[in-house]
């Protein structure tokens, strides 16, 4: 068995003085006052900036966190962080949650009670999960990556943790951006393992597959998501090709890495031009700091340019796996209207099996945190008649106690 350690949040001191030094130094920019046409809104930087400086409280959030259980553990070689909460009951399904960017693993602190405990929510404790939340390499706690092309690689590190380190033989997953490609990952290359997966979105990389026989709705899809990346997607473009170039900025400045975080949770958010309808400002600064104590905005492009950066070995061995992937595996999504793009069922239908499809009344592309009630309903039922296979149950080995 592989080892695995108890792991709790401490970040020195010094680390904070620091930060609010730079805060209270920051230096701002003249500008034209136009809302946030050409970027984030200098006004409601300032003022979360100032939120930042003299009102929110890390240690309040660090003892948050903390509640939690969460681990760290030696996989393939590479430290993974990750939260590990036991589900009530006999049988909990297991579920690994991955998230994308930019955020993390906090992405899933309102759900992971709502799925380990249905009970304390009005739900039948009958779909109790066994919830594990890792950090994506280069985010959070995890290692950063030591060479390009990880993220090509984390679908099996994550069978790895499920199975060799946690001790489930079958279990379900769910991710949203890089998380959705993980899971994808993971439904392809290790079909026999998994229950069903749970999408809020179609993997971003099948755009570069463009069929010939498009319907209607697709070419509409693609046309959309053409104009997106002329108008929105320059970010993706800089993250993956001058990646460190732009970093070396942002983990300098706490003022600019909160600009360009900021402004991806206000443009991807269902929030009506105003971010705070959908996050307060302690959830949009809890997300900033993790980022500025662990050092990883850095390292958190790298998986924009492992994409731009693969050679045609890589795609080659991707174009296999997807040949060889089962496409037995059932998929669900749940698609909220205000996410970065919005294709129709059949496009996810040419890459997975889907079997549920649930068009949401409201959200956008931070599912858990925006509605997480909608969110949790839809993987409940999803998973509700999968659960109950007999060959769906699982093996699960007393890792809470570890030290």
């Amino acid at each position: 068995m592989m080892s695995i350690d108890r792991f709790m949040v401490e970040i020195p001191q010094g680390t904070l003085d620091d930060l609010r030094d730079r805060l209270e130094r920051t230096r701002w920019t003249d500008e034209i006052e136009d809302g946030w046409t050409f970027g984030t809104d200098r006004g409601e930087l300032r003022r979360l900036v100032e939120h930042w400086r003299t009102a929110f409280d890390w240690r309040r959030q660090e003892e948050a966190i903390n509640r939690l259980a969460q681990f760290r553990a030696t996989v393939n070689g590479v430290g993974v962080h990750f939260v590990h909460e036991r589900g009530v009951g006999d049988d909990p399904l297991p579920i690994v949650l991955t998230h994308g960017y930019p955020d993390s693993f906090l992405r899933f602190a309102k759900i992971i009670p709502m799925l380990t405990h249905p009970e304390a929510h009005g739900a039948d404790p009958d779909d109790a999960f066994d919830v594990v939340v890792p950090s994506l390499p280069g985010f959070g706690f995890s290692d950063k990556p030591a060479k390009p092309g990880a993220i090509f690689g984390v679908g099996d590190l994550w069978h790895s943790l499920m199975t060799d380190v946690l001790g489930y033989e079958r279990f379900a997953a769910h991710g949203g951006d890089w998380g959705s490609t993980v899971t994808e990952q993971l439904a392809r290359s290790h079909a026999r393992s998994l229950v069903g997966v749970h999408l809020t979105d179609v993997p971003f990389w099948h755009l570069f597959q463009k069929p010939g026989d498009l319907s209607h709705d697709e070419q509409q899809f693609l046309d959309a998501t053409t104009k997106w990346q002329q108008t929105d997607g320059a970010y993706a473009l800089i993250q993956g090709t001058r990646p460190y170039t732009l970093a070396r900025g942002l983990n300098d400045s706490p003022a600019g890495l909160a600009s360009w975080i900021v402004d991806k949770f206000h443009a991807w958010s269902d929030c009506h031009g105003d971010v705070e309808r959908s996050f307060t400002k302690d959830e949009l600064l809890t997300n900033v700091t993790l980022y500025w104590v662990t050092g990883t905005i850095g390292s958190s492009f790298l998986p924009y340019a492992d994409f731009v950066n693969a050679g045609a070995l890589t795609w080659i061995k991707e174009a296999i796996r997807q040949w060889v992937g089962s496409t037995d595996v059932p998929a669900a999504f749940a698609m909220f209207p205000k996410d970065i793009s919005n294709p129709p069922r059949e496009w996810a239908a040419r890459f997975f099996n889907v079997q549920r499809w649930t068009e949401m009344p409201r959200g956008g592309h931070f599912a858990a945190m925006e509605e997480p009630e909608l969110l949790v309903d839809d993987i409940r039922r999803f998973f509700r008649p999968l659960r109950r296979a007999g060959e769906n149950r699982s093996t699960r080995r007393a890792v809470s106690s570890a030290a």
